[in-house]
């Protein structure tokens, strides 16, 4: 299974998003159905992306919905549920929804991934944060990663800017990898940079030979610190000619120094855990089902205590005798034998024919004793 998680749509006019807001949820729809929102050259751009991708060997696709700032919820609008009503059903590959929130210093206020918004982000599969600030990328590592109904569980790293806006603290990158975040490495940023989330920003990544640079320098800053683990590669291509094969993406980024089974997993067992662990978003506390307790069809009941011990114990060919027999008290407890019992019992085992013949060795040793006694005359 290979899955690029990053396949960005492209962004609504006002005109398209108040058309789409307007048919949304007011119950006076004409019968013929809301409008489409996306034009019918929009649908065909991502037409065919899809037809390349389907070529190149990928299964899962992620739509993704990119919002600056903050969500606002009397303006926000869900385009992916309206893409996928517009595209053509496809046998084979499976349609995901993403929202990425690109955050900045005006984010730190707050940016709507708040528990009265949660209505907002539950038709989304995954949740995505791209900090551009100190302050966001601790609050992204420290808090948003934490198992709750809103949690994100992809932090987009924004490798084409000059320089990383701040540090890659271990500490910071240890507790979301604990957690179960990863750190997604858009490829787009090797060819050039078009259709990085850092440049809808008004201080964002340069393009073309700049854009890079920068990527190759945070790119391998990023192996550095995550040691290689929960790495995500996606592609962030808007245009065909950039998307390249899931071979091809390893080997690029064996580059930056990982090996080729940590690079092949980027795209195939890293996504595949982590749509697995985005569905416990939509459960209480992150369990995705009531535990049971299931038995083999196979299986035997457990014997009681009493039969166990019957059948541990050895089989006797002889009856037993009535004096090995014990008593039994009042409260139906064993009375231990006393020593001379004990002793009649054995006297009462050993047979008549030992006795005589022991006796009979004795009076010949007394005998042999008095022939070699001396006489005293």
């Amino acid at each position: 299974m290979f899955a690029d998680l990053n396949v960005p749509v492209p962004a609504l006019t006002k005109q398209q998003l108040a058309q789409a807001a307007s048919k949304k949820g007011k119950g006076k729809q004409e019968q013929n159905g809301p409008a489409p929102a996306f034009s019918p050259a929009q649908v065909a751009a991502i037409e065919s992306r899809l037809e390349l991708l389907v070529h190149l060997g990928y299964t899962v696709v992620a739509f993704n919905q990119i919002v600056e700032r903050k969500v606002d919820p009397k303006t926000h609008v869900n385009i992916l549920d309206l893409l996928l009503g517009q595209l053509r059903k496809r046998p084979g590959l499976v349609f995901l929804k993403r929202l990425t929130i690109v955050l900045d210093e005006e984010s730190e206020k707050g940016f709507g991934l708040t528990n009265g918004n949660s209505a907002l982000f539950t038709p989304y599969d995954l949740l995505a944060l791209v900090p551009t600030t100190a302050a966001s990328f601790s609050l992204a590592c420290l808090t948003h990663t934490q198992p709750t109904p809103l949690t994100t569980h992809i932090i987009s790293l924004p490798l084409t800017l000059p320089r990383l806006p701040f540090n890659l603290k271990h500490t910071l990158v240890r507790a979301a990898l604990k957690n179960g975040a990863v750190f997604e490495i858009n490829y787009v940023g090797a060819l050039g940079g078009e259709g990085d989330p850092s440049q809808s920003i008004p201080s964002g990544g340069e393009g073309g030979a700049g854009a890079k640079r920068n990527w190759w320098a945070a790119a391998r800053e990023v192996a550095r610190v995550t040691k290689g683990k929960g790495i995500l590669v996606s592609g962030g291509v808007y245009n065909e000619a950039d998307l390249r094969a899931p071979r091809d993406v390893a080997n690029l980024i064996t580059i930056l120094g990982v090996s080729q089974d940590v690079a092949h997993d980027a795209s195939t067992k890293v996504a595949q855990s982590l749509v697995l662990r985005a569905r416990t978003r939509k459960t209480y506390r992150a369990v995705l089902s009531e535990p049971k307790v299931v038995f083999p069809s196979g299986s035997v009941s457990i014997p009681s205590a009493d039969v166990e011990m019957t059948d541990k114990q050895p089989a006797r060919s002889e009856p037993i005798p009535a004096s090995e027999d014990t008593t039994s008290g009042a409260n139906g407890k064993k009375r231990p034998l006393d020593e001379g019992a004990q002793a009649e019992k054995v006297l009462s085992m050993v047979p008549p024919s030992a006795s005589k013949t022991e006796g009979g060795a004795e009076g010949i040793s007394r005998k042999k004793k008095k022939k070699n006694k001396p006489s005293t005359n």
